[in-house]
């Protein structure tokens, strides 16, 4: 089966040109993130969810070694993982991702991210709490979406609009 498989995600439905719509990337169940159920294992649902938001923050025009040479990088502090569905080799869906942000006076945000089959059916749900690091002190920046509108040419798909 190969490598997680990717669609374009420019096309109009899932990105740019539909900013009332959350950013979205399509996925394939590869072989190797089943576990002995025949269906896929927890932490494959967790790297799903890391290659989408990955995913999206390059469509959104960051740059991630321009993002580490600015000193920064982006954190993934809490992880909640909810089961809807069964997914299964072969199955392909989609992850979404939606960036919130506590407000500037704040360290941390969500991203929220949906796994849907390709008949829109939920699968799964991750909930994740988002920081941005100063990777000189190690210690989380105030007001993160201030720093993706600074890197991103496309912030609103970070919710940093």
């Amino acid at each position: 089966m190969g490598a997680v498989t990717t669609k374009d995600t420019s096309t109009p439905e899932s990105t740019t040109d539909a900013p009332d719509r959350p950013f979205r990337v399509r996925l394939a169940v590869r072989q190797s993130d089943l576990d002995t159920n025949g269906h896929v294992r927890g932490s494959a649902y967790v790297d799903f969810a890391d290659h989408a938001r990955w995913a999206c923050v390059r469509e959104a025009g960051v740059d991630p070694l321009e993002m580490s040479r600015a000193g920064l990088g982006p954190v993934n502090l809490e992880t909640t993982l909810r089961y809807h569905r069964e997914l299964r080799a072969g199955d392909e869906f989609d992850v979404t991702c939606v960036f919130t942000y506590d407000g500037a006076d704040k360290k941390t945000g969500r991203a929220t991210q949906e796994l849907r089959c390709i008949d829109g059916t939920l699968a799964a749900t991750v909930e994740s709490v988002i920081g941005v690091l100063d990777l000189t002190t190690r210690r989380l920046v105030r007001d993160p979406a201030s720093h993706w509108r600074r890197l991103a040419t496309i912030p609103s798909l970070l919710g940093a609009d």
